[in-house]
């Protein structure tokens, strides 16, 4: 009798647990429909699937969604009453950048200018309609300092093309700031942003468009067929970005050009700008001759990104005074980055000038990023994690998820909507102090969204736990299937920090999957090699995925050798990465420095500087970055094949 008692309380309690997991299911089913209505514009749908959704923690998310769709037939009142009804979360500030492109194309400059006052970001199209405001005030100091905008490697936005147009009837943009623009934008590859531009220019200066064309799709022949005099400005400037565009694509063809076809040809001023640009292009393709060939642009001014190559080219021949003088002539800004900053530090060193060596150094030496570790070194400082850590309490913890905005942030993520969810959670932290930042972390550590335990605990600047800037999820994983396949598993752990924040679901648009961001055909190739089966439906799993990255390591590092290498082969192809040494021996730091991908070059720094701290974490003894980094050595004579990723 007991136990039929026990068995009917067991049943209803698990009815019960059914119907609460099947009414949850409900509401997200109905919150991710409404979601995909919003996507596809479809009011009706909305509202169809929002009627039981009223009270729930993401309604101001839902508002924001049922107002945007209909934001350009909204009234300046009803956009009010919800900035007013949602003061101060993420999604007013969201709308009222919305708002404020709306009211910019409506030319509402009153009701434009009450809200603008509000806005705290920095987007180009709003700073345009920002200037276009003032110049309707009359305030022709809006003149000057719209000319900002007008160098943008990119097509402009609709308000920024309205007050080009404008600048350009004031006489304030010239014939030769049109051609500026567009030299610059072909250098970018936007041909069809400098189309545009060139519709500013007086129907007498307009270029012929069949040169154009021609000069823009088949570089090569369009120089090797130039007249013989080119009698018109139009003409000599596109010859000018016939050239731009060669030496995108063959920097030593276009610097021959350079010293036959076009050297009559063209101006002084023009051939030396284009030397600059062919040095640039050459640079980055490690060309010999890269240096000299910025010799020969002379006096022409370059800006921060040609110097950073100067800078690159000159590390790779171990050119310090070159080194030195270029990141001089950076702008201030540029110059104070933490890359720069060491390698100047090297420079002087080299030159013998020890005590600005080490000023240098100490400047980033307390960053806890790739150069401020490099500096240390330099310094004679051993890496030790600070021994007091800021450990959240429990009532600190629960504090953080009471958070409003960290709670919808953590929902928005757990239904999928990351990038929604990240925002959320970036806005709501941006004033946190470090005992809240931490707190929050460990809150976002404690639902498994590492990614923000990271980034958060990544924030603070006076009290740090490296526990959570450098989490280990799934450990004994990481551990077992490493030492399977011989590779250290604190840099194992440092490449899949960057990769996916060891976010199991983690994809990228090319296909890479799970925590180590495998891709498909890598995963058949590790899998026909280690003779694992039946993987495809399980490659997000987590002992699959970390048994297929941890055995294309293994395989990376079989064929290249050596760390650094295999790192950019991971991110970039193993064809790349041989391509990218030198033939002679490379410092491993020159060789990062002067990857051509910044997103590879920006990866392989971040992996390396990881993996010292997860070394110091798992032994409490790391092993130096620039040991780690050491030589890379040129080809040798008979190198094995490597498997070549599709790119990412």
């Amino acid at each position: 009798m007991i136990f039929k008692v026990f068995r009917n309380l067991a049943t209803v309690f698990c009815c019960v647990l059914a119907q609460g997991a099947g009414a949850k299911n409900s509401v997200d089913e109905s919150l991710l429909a409404a979601y995909d209505a919003y996507r596809a514009g479809d009011p009706i749908k909305f509202a169809n699937h929002t009627k039981q959704l009223e009270g729930h923690l993401l309604e101001p998310w839902l508002d924001y969604w049922r107002l945007s769709m209909r934001l350009e037939d909204a009234s300046n009142r009803e956009v009010r009453e919800f900035l007013a009804t949602h003061a101060s979360l993420y999604v007013t500030e969201r709308l009222r950048s919305d708002w404020l492109r709306v009211l910019g194309k409506r030319a509402e400059w009153p009701e434009f200018d009450r809200q603008a006052v509000r806005d705290t970001r920095d987007e180009l199209e709003v700073n345009c309609y920002r200037w276009l405001s003032r110049l309707e005030r009359d305030d022709d100091a809006a003149l000057g300092e719209a000319m900002a905008m007008w160098l943008e490697p990119a097509e402009l936005p609709e308000g920024c093309q309205r007050l080009g147009t404008i600048l350009s009837m004031r006489g304030r943009i010239s014939i030769t700031d049109v051609w500026r623009r567009v030299r610059v934008l072909f250098e970018h590859g936007q041909i069809t942003a400098a189309k545009t531009a060139l519709a500013l220019l007086p129907k007498s200066e307009v270029p012929d468009e069949r040169m154009l064309a021609e000069a823009a799709r088949q570089p090569k022949r369009f120089i090797e067929r130039l007249p013989k005099v080119l009698e018109t400005r139009a003409a000599r400037e596109v010859a000018v970005l016939g050239a731009l565009r060669y030496a995108r694509n063959d920097a030593a063809g276009a610097a021959a050009a350079l010293e036959g076809a076009l050297a009559e040809r063209l101006s002084d001023v023009e051939l030396k700008y284009l030397w600059s640009v062919v040095a640039y292009e050459a640079a980055r393709e490690h060309h010999p001759d890269a240096l000299e060939w910025f010799a020969r642009a002379g006096d022409t001014p370059l800006d921060d990104r040609h110097l950073a190559w100067r800078i690159r080219a000159a590390l790779r021949e171990a050119q310090w005074p070159v080194v030195r003088e270029s990141i001089d002539r950076m702008s201030f800004g540029a110059a104070h980055q933490p890359a720069w900053i060491y390698w100047y530090g090297r420079a002087l060193a080299v030159q013998g000038e020890e005590m600005g060596s080490r000023a240098h150094y100490l400047r980033i030496a307390g960053q806890t990023d790739f150069y401020g570790l490099l500096a240390a070194e330099e310094l004679g400082y051993v890496l030790a994690l600070p021994d007091i850590t800021h450990v959240p309490t429990e009532e600190e913890v629960a504090a953080a998820g009471q958070d409003l905005g960290l709670k919808r942030a953590l929902e928005l993520i757990r239904l999928g909507i990351r990038v929604e969810g990240v925002r959320e959670w970036l806005f709501t932290i941006r004033a946190f102090d470090d005992p809240r930042l931490l707190a929050a972390a460990e809150l976002a550590r404690r639902n498994g969204v590492y990614d923000r335990a990271i980034h958060t605990a990544d924030r603070t600047s006076r009290f740090h736990n490296f526990t959570l800037r450098y989490p280990m999820p799934y450990q004994d994983v990481f551990r077992s299937y490493a030492a399977t396949h011989g590779v250290d598993e604190a840099w194992v752990l440092g490449l899949v920090r960057q990769e996916s924040r060891f976010n199991t679901d983690a994809r990228s648009s090319a296909g890479a999957a799970g925590l180590m961001q495998v891709m498909p055909r890598t995963a058949r190739y590790v899998a026909a090699k280690i003779g694992l089966r039946n993987y495809r439906a399980r490659v997000t799993e987590v002992e699959t995925n970390v048994t297929l990255g941890t055995g294309y390591l293994r395989l990376v590092m079989e064929q290249l050798g050596h760390p650094v290498l295999a790192s950019a082969a991971y991110n970039a192809g193993p064809s790349r990465a041989r391509r990218w040494r030198d033939a002679k021996p490379l410092e491993g730091a020159v060789y990062i420095e002067s990857i051509p991908f910044p997103e590879t070059r920006d990866y392989v720094k971040k992996v390396m500087a990881n993996a010292v701290y997860y070394s110091a974490v798992l032994e409490k003894k790391p092993v130096p970055l620039k040991a780690r980094l050491g030589v890379i050595q040129p080809p040798g004579a008979s190198e094995p094949p490597v498997f070549e990723e599709d790119p990412r």
